[in-house]
């Protein structure tokens, strides 16, 4: 079956009839681009301009669904609320769906919609828990999403990155044309004033283990950047691009273990 569950993921359903105007003035995306056969990457910024979260908004026949990371679901559940005020929405946490992913878009047998970062990811849908059997971790979807260098979630954290520099541009999750919304003040002088010098780049290790989250990634005596997620002997770090620039033909390393530093063609065309 060309399919598997998301077991990381959760939905929120954000209904009423002030569903969109809501979302529209709070997430980095154009909610006006969400349609039936439309998925929409964005996300939720401090007033700072750093990533709250990343989710994929999803239209339903009657509400909007979030798809958004597990371990953040009832945290960004509560950040929505207190942004509610007198909003006609509601916002609820629907545990009885699955998040579902898998490649062969012309073959797939129920509503889905193309993983709007990058087409090498296929596509994700909303299913009935139990409808494809018994939850287990998925594993094809991880290895392309690291296969292809694209970050979400734990790889960037909470609170910790401004949206231009974990690639949330590139990845078609930010619209520079629409209004405003939570954190669009910073994010656009970043754009505009090209004060974003950093970018998450993907790191693989050359040993049979990978550095921990926060060491320094090093070009010969030189810090450029530092580790923030780990997968088995592959990683993402945030990385200077000026002094990566600096150091080619340098040997990297973090925490001590040689790695290398990938620029994947999705980010440099």
């Amino acid at each position: 079956m060309n399919r598997e569950i998301l077991t990381d993921r959760a939905l929120l359903e954000i209904r009423g009839e002030d569903a969109r105007t809501f979302l529209q003035g709070l997430i980095t995306n154009e909610v006006e681009k969400l349609g039936p056969d439309a998925a929409l990457y964005a996300a939720l910024l401090t007033p700072q301009g750093k990533i709250v979260c990343d989710f994929f908004l999803y239209e339903g026949e009657t509400s909007i669904l979030l798809d958004c990371s597990r371990d953040s679901a009832v945290d960004l559940q509560k950040r929505l609320l207190r942004y509610k005020l007198r909003a006609r929405v509601e916002i609820v946490l629907r545990e009885e769906w699955n998040v579902v992913a898998g490649t062969q878009f012309e073959s797939v047998d129920i509503p889905a919609w193309p993983d709007p970062r990058h087409l090498g990811l296929g596509w994700r849908a909303v299913r009935p828990a139990g409808a494809d059997g018994h939850p287990k971790a998925a594993t094809k979807y991880p290895e392309r999403r690291l296969d292809l260098g694209i970050p979400e979630g734990a790889d960037f954290g909470c609170d910790r990155m401004f949206a231009l520099d974990a690639n949330l541009e590139e990845l078609k999750g930010v619209s520079f044309d629409k209004g405003c919304y939570v954190g669009q003040e910073l994010t656009a002088r970043m754009k505009h004033r090209g004060t974003a010098r950093k970018k998450l780049l993907p790191v693989h290790a050359s040993e049979s283990r990978f550095p921990e989250p926060e060491a320094p990634v090093m070009a010969s005596e030189r810090e450029i950047g530092v580790v923030t997620a780990a997968y088995g002997t592959r990683g993402f770090a945030l990385i200077r691009m000026d002094r990566l620039a600096e150091a080619e033909g340098v040997p990297f390393s973090a925490g001590g273990i040689p790695v290398n530093v990938i620029k994947p063609p999705w980010l440099f065309p």
